[in-house]
């Protein structure tokens, strides 16, 4: 199916009684880079989670395509935030699978996206802090998921390293994957995203950049906190 959607409807997820996210409704189209924004403690690591299959929904649900598919293994990568590639063929391979040539293919194909075939005989310490990030990239890459929640994926990356990883990204967008990633600067949002999403417990926009990341929409994300929640 062309152009697949992440679609999420009236998402509730709540700690106790204390609500994380609320309501929340959204369509996620393949083929864009989304930038998930707002202040700490306010669902979006929840948020990546509740699309993973990772935490439970209150009311709601999370569905792939418009025939309502809940069935999110091998279609969806999770790249915590400091979450090496061999590993994302695991999902495929099944309890007893064994390593067979398309998995060969698909750890070479993720380490050429991730930049890092010079460096795939080397050990993950051995690593730049920004090739450390590119190579849990490529472990969720090796997957061959279409849709990709990354928590962070930024932080902690100098400017070279961030400009790496931004181009990657791209090029995971040209190729028709989506890419949601959690994100805490504000001020590189329109070099690194063509979309975002501005949470805060409560959805307050979602869009192009140009249309969503408004002075406006920043201030109603940022100005209070709508739930006392964890994350």
């Amino acid at each position: 199916m062309s152009n697949p959607r992440l679609i999420v409807r009236d998402l509730t997820v709540s700690y106790g009684r204390i609500p994380a996210i609320h309501h929340l409704n959204l369509d996620l189209a393949c083929g864009h880079c989304i930038g998930l924004l707002g202040p700490n403690g306010a669902g979006k690591t929840t948020f990546i989670k509740a699309l993973a299959g990772l935490v439970r929904a209150e009311t709601g649900s999370v569905t792939i395509d418009a025939h309502g598919d809940s069935r999110r293994a091998g279609r969806i990568a999770y790249l915590p935030q400091r979450g090496m590639v061999e590993m994302g063929r695991f999902p495929a391979l099944g309890a007893f699978g064994r390593f067979e040539r398309r998995d060969r293919n698909a750890v070479e194909e993720a380490l050429a996206v991730a930049r890092l075939l010079p460096f795939a005989d080397r050990q993950i310490n051995a690593l730049s802090g920004g090739q450390q990030q590119r190579a849990f990239l490529a472990r969720a890459y090796a997957q061959r998921a279409e849709f990709y929640l990354l928590d962070e994926p930024f932080g902690g990356l100098d400017a070279q390293a961030q400009a790496d990883l931004r181009e990657i990204l791209r090029a995971m967008t040209a190729a028709g994957k989506l890419i949601l990633a959690s994100h805490h600067d504000l001020k590189t949002v329109p070099d690194l995203f063509d979309q975002v999403i501005l949470l805060n417990g409560e959805l307050v926009a979602f869009g192009p950049v140009a249309e969503a990341f408004t002075p406006a929409n920043i201030e109603r994300t940022y100005a209070t906190q709508v739930f006392a929640n964890p994350a």
